[in-house]
């Protein structure tokens, strides 16, 4: 697990140096093909129940799953770039909504609240704890700022496949919640809307967009549970828990 998510990780913080205006979702998403391949691994993301592409690149009011294709990046725009990545028998996963260039205060301010979020998230991911805990964490700073969790799409567990047991929702949904238990991994992953919380799904069957068309942003990390604090396994720098990070 470690490695595949550290080279996830690699590979993600290449395509953010890689972005600039003017190059079209396509052109990231095979720039991404590329360094997955001469990283030894594989996208985790092609072929999952027929999707089509290697990474998700969600532009703007694109919340996830994003389809690469023609659509061109402009300066202002926020991207989320969300990586998966097939090493060794696991999986990696993590996301994160950059800007093309800069962009405008709220945009940043959105991106700035997600990113928050996830990391109140990651802190709850205790032994002991349940996935509620991460929840109402990630709900709470959300909702704090004045944005909207998305409530269709939620966390999961990532080991040897992409989506394992158990669901980790960005909210509290009142259901029961299984207690979090060390040598778990978990993806961690808030998408959050600037605007109403109701997203809708395109006719390409995979890309998701706000119901109003504001903006959206995504962080995501793959988070070990220990038998102590949580260990970010897709951090760049892999620091020794998430509460140092």
């Amino acid at each position: 697990m470690r490695k595949a998510c550290q080279v996830a990780s690699l590979v993600l913080q290449e395509i953010i140096d890689y972005l600039k205006p003017g190059q079209t979702t396509r052109d990231v998403d095979e720039f991404a093909a590329r360094r997955i391949l001469q990283h030894g691994g594989r996208s985790a993301f092609l072929g999952y129940k027929k999707y089509p592409s290697n990474t998700c690149i969600s532009v703007n009011e694109q919340v996830v799953h994003g389809v690469a294709g023609g659509r061109r990046l402009m300066f202002g725009d926020i991207v989320s770039l969300d990586v998966g990545v097939s090493y060794g028998g696991f999986i990696g996963d993590l996301a994160r909504t950059v800007s093309v260039g800069g962009c405008a205060v709220e945009a940043q301010r959105l991106m700035d609240a997600t990113e928050q979020a996830l990391y109140m998230g990651v802190a709850q991911a205790m032994p002991g704890n349940r996935v509620s805990d991460i929840s109402r964490a990630v709900q709470q700073c959300v909702e704090g700022h004045g944005f909207n969790v998305v409530r269709e799409f939620v966390g999961h567990g990532v080991g040897r496949s992409m989506h394992e047991d158990p669901q980790v929702p960005n909210f509290v949904d009142g259901k029961s919640s299984p207690k979090l238990r060390p040598g778990m991994t978990i993806a961690i992953e808030p998408m959050v809307n600037a605007g109403v919380a109701a997203v809708k799904v395109l006719n390409d069957g995979w890309t998701v967009v706000t119901e109003d068309g504001s903006l959206s942003s995504h962080f995501e990390h793959t988070v070990l549970v220990t038998d102590g604090e949580p260990e970010i396994l897709t951090w760049h720098e892999q620091p020794t828990s998430a509460l140092r990070a």
